[in-house]
């Protein structure tokens, strides 16, 4: 589309623009990161950090934030452009009007298996070698890759995209427009053994698994059915690759978890909660509304609605980074005590 048309697509986003049509209106064929945009790309610009890629990028438009030092150089080059208070956000947008993710026209592979007690909605995709058990109830639009398993009452709701090879065990209700991506496993068994004198029982997992609407699960992630009752994923929580989800876990709406966290059994996660990459969790912590946690963080207690954490044990980020400072300087720190001991011994000598 040409760039005026995919100004006006972008709608309330835009702030400003600068659009020379006597120089002409660039036709834009894609997006692409600022130092790999060809000419017909548009890309975009979200702090000055990156504002010197503008003196080389080949771009034919960009997205930038409000800032004329940054709007300056891409004048100075003059590349199009138009201004926003969240350029992530807008290329988001953008991206979404040229790339239309893979979705396949409604059938039943011939090669899947559909229990005949299954209840299947309109315009649903079952791809091949497919495996629906009794009492399944699959909302219209709804879109099943090959190979996966669904096993006996399970309900998913409408436009749920589940990709190849995941795996959703009996009871798990998974909401509207939930993605889950290849080779999840939702509502397999908790890991709950009791030890007794003769070795470990097994305690019977007989609860159920629930992802509330817009829920994403990355590939090969996992989420455990605890003994009773539920583990609940809420609303719009995102769910990156390679996370493990113990039983009986409760998590809050608009979370983002990212790759290789674990958490144990019964967690408690509010709302708009943030774990970055390989966060830890141990049994029955609650971690309180809009709580971050940076990467490898080990958390052993609860914490505070709004804190941020880092560490193992986790603390608070600020004794953290003045912590990590003190590390860096041991060394130093070091040889000073070993001057000091040095000078006091010589001085209780004389």
């Amino acid at each position: 589309m040409k760039f005026s048309e995919l100004i006006a697509q972008l709608g309330d986003l835009v702030l400003d623009s600068r659009l020379d049509t006597t120089q002409g209106d660039p036709e834009i064929c894609g997006v692409a990161a600022i130092d790999d945009a060809m000419t017909a790309s548009l890309s975009y610009v979200e702090s000055a950090k990156f504002a010197p890629q503008i003196a080389t990028t080949q771009a034919s438009a960009l997205i930038l934030p409000q800032d004329e030092g940054i709007q300056a150089r891409a004048n100075e080059r003059a590349i199009p452009w138009l201004s926003t208070r969240e350029p992530r956000l807008a290329f988001a947008r953008a991206i979404a009007l040229f790339y239309k993710p893979f979705h396949p026209e409604s059938e039943i592979h011939p090669s899947a298996t559909v229990d005949p007690e299954a209840e299947i909605g309109e315009g649903v995709y079952i791809g091949p070698h497919v495996t629906v058990g009794a009492g399944v109830k699959i909302g219209n639009r709804a879109c099943l890759h090959a190979n996966t398993v669904i096993y006996p009452d399970v309900e998913i709701g409408d436009r749920v995209i589940l990709h190849a090879n995941c795996t959703i065990h009996e009871r798990t209700h998974i909401g509207a427009d939930c993605v889950i991506h290849s080779g999840v496993v939702i509502g397999g068994e908790g890991f709950g053994f009791v030890a007794t004198a003769n070795g470990w029982i097994k305690m019977e997992q007989s609860g159920c698994t629930i992802l509330e609407d817009g829920v994403e699960v990355g590939s090969n992630s996992t989420i455990d059915r605890p003994a009773v009752g539920e583990t609940r994923i809420g609303r719009q929580t995102k769910i990156d690759n390679l996370v493990q989800i113990g039983h009986g876990c409760q998590i809050g709406e608009n979370c983002a978890i990212a790759a290789q966290v674990g958490l144990a059994g019964g967690v408690r996660v509010g709302d708009r909660v943030i774990l970055a990459g390989q966060v830890g969790v141990s049994n029955q912590v609650r971690i309180g509304d809009g709580a971050i946690a940076s990467a490898k963080s080990g958390i052993h207690s609860d914490i505070a609605p709004g804190e941020i954490v880092s560490g193992y044990p986790a603390i608070n980020n600020k004794l953290w980074l003045k912590a990590v400072a003190i590390y860096n300087r041991l060394p130093e720190i070091y040889r000073s005590l070993k001057d000091v001991q040095r000078q006091l011994g010589k001085n209780s000598n004389n």
